[in-house]
């Protein structure tokens, strides 16, 4: 009896300690959030980006969608964050969100801008630790002056 509970427990223990044991090199989740100053739906050369604002990376059980992990950060002068993210989370569905604009003109959340899926683990074959997110962004109430000439170089004209 004895020996069978060493065995077990022998066997066991590894396993348990690799499965908590936090991953080596931590991914990083990197992505940018812009301001919408056109209301164009996406970025556009009138586009400008937000430093100081809050983007979390959050991470949900694949079958009862309960948030499991959540960190926050913040975007730099140049509107980019980067969350370094130590475990891997294989199962798991994780998205970058945007949280909050310090901009009171731009505080509105893009509709469908407002998260980018992001794969943390490293059973896929992606040999990078970086995993880039699809820009974010908020809305001005209202567009600025000069948006029109902007929107009218994304019209198709007929040659």
């Amino acid at each position: 009896m004895a020996r069978t509970l060493l065995l077990i427990a022998l066997c066991v223990l590894p396993a348990l300690v690799s499965a908590v044991r936090p991953n080596p090199k931590p991914f990083s989740v990197e992505g940018r959030v812009y301001c919408d100053t056109c209301q164009a739906g996406f970025e556009t050369p009138a586009t400008t980006y937000i430093a100081g604002a809050k983007v979390k990376v959050e991470c949900k059980d694949r079958k009862t969608m309960q948030v499991v992990y959540s960190r926050e950060g913040k975007t730099d002068s140049t509107g980019t964050y980067k969350i370094l993210v130590s475990e891997d989370h294989q199962d798991q569905l994780c998205d970058a969100v945007l949280v909050s604009s310090p901009q009171n003109d731009c505080k509105t959340v893009a509709s469908g801008r407002e998260r980018s899926r992001v794969i943390l683990t490293s059973y896929n074959g992606i040999a990078s630790e970086t995993r880039y997110a699809n820009s974010m962004g908020f809305m001005k109430a209202e567009p600025m002056s000069g948006c029109a000439e902007v929107l009218r170089l994304y019209q198709e004209e007929d040659v």
